[in-house]
């Protein structure tokens, strides 16, 4: 039988995070400092019985995480959208610190969340990597956008022209070593699978790197539709009853940039992948619009991604490398 837990909800900031520490089926509350300090004090009020839950709040909440994992205390870690659909469901109008680790401490106590467990360091690092070359690259093309501007403008000054591309192949470079140091951690502890999924027809060697990245080595989920969910091409139907008939759409809920990377994957897929060229032909000739089948398309590049990252199968037919992204 398993045994009775008490648990502890974390409503986590920048510089502090609250708590409320059940006891009895009372919650006492606490204001900690977020650094090491307040951490040895939250784990002077708890015990072995409890259980931590808190939210996924920006990178806040990862120290203290970590600190109580390593200090043997079972901890959870939730999207706050949940959290926040939770309070919704009962009501809740006042939103303070305190009613918030109260909640949090609710929710843990009615949905058992499972118990988090914190990535290896190497991934860690990889998305520091993704995170800077992602940043490096919007700034790029904002630089880009803005010297089209000059360029229209009937005075143009050189100088600014000069200053502009001497940042903008500052930026390049940055982000040519980002993406050659984030390959070598690939290599390192996924250089098969990496391997592996460039045999995909349609997908290439930055795609296949994002999308080891993206999922840890592909350790996050147990099934290709969860892949496809996470990444945000999965179908959303709008309907309710015998009135709404919604046209159905994809869900957007994932990562936009591998999203945007598959769909131009999908292109070289439809030609030289059979698997992914026979349904696009297929949906095509039933009327279904094209870009409709090009997504199709992309959630059948990730069923093969899945299948081939989680066994040691490789795609069965060679592809040419200059036709993939």
């Amino acid at each position: 039988m398993e045994s009775i837990r008490n648990y502890v909800g974390i409503d986590i900031s920048k510089l502090s995070f609250d708590v409320a520490v059940e006891i009895n089926d009372v919650h006492k509350h606490y204001k900690l400092a977020n650094d090491e300090i307040g951490f040895r004090k939250l784990v002077n009020l708890i015990d072995s019985s409890h259980q931590v839950v808190m939210e996924a709040s920006g990178p806040y909440y990862l120290k203290l995480a970590v600190y109580l994992y390593e200090k043997g205390i079972s901890v959870s870690v939730v999207n706050p959208l949940v959290i926040r659909r939770f309070c919704q469901m009962r009501l809740m109008r006042a939103k303070t610190d305190k009613k918030d680790a109260v909640m949090i401490a609710h929710y843990g106590k009615s949905e058992k969340p499972s118990v988090w467990a914190p990535e290896a360091s190497y991934v860690m690092e990889l998305r520091q990597l993704k995170t800077a070359a992602d940043l490096l690259d919007k700034s790029r093309t904002s630089f880009v956008r803005q010297q089209e501007a000059f360029d229209q403008l009937p005075v143009r000054c050189k100088d600014v022209k000069v200053a502009v591309q001497k940042t903008i192949r500052s930026i390049e470079k940055q982000i040519i070593l980002l993406e050659e140091k984030m390959e070598q951690i690939i290599i390192l502890y996924h250089g098969s699978m990496y391997e592996r999924l460039q045999t995909i027809p349609g997908l290439g060697p930055k795609t296949a790197l994002m999308l080891i990245v993206l999922t840890g080595g592909f350790t996050k989920f147990s099934n290709a539709s969860q892949l496809c969910s996470y990444v945000g091409t999965s179908p959303r139907i709008f309907e309710s009853g015998t009135s709404v008939k919604g046209r159905s759409r994809i869900a957007k809920m994932g990562m936009s940039k591998i999203r945007a990377m598959l769909y131009m994957c999908s292109w070289s897929a439809k030609k030289c992948n059979d698997g992914c060229k026979q349904l696009y032909d297929r949906l095509v000739e039933n009327g279904k619009a094209k870009r409709l089948a090009l997504i199709a398309v992309v959630n059948k590049l990730l069923k093969q991604a899945f299948a081939i990252a989680t066994t040691e199968a490789i795609f069965e037919k060679s592809y040419l490398q200059n036709t993939c992204l």
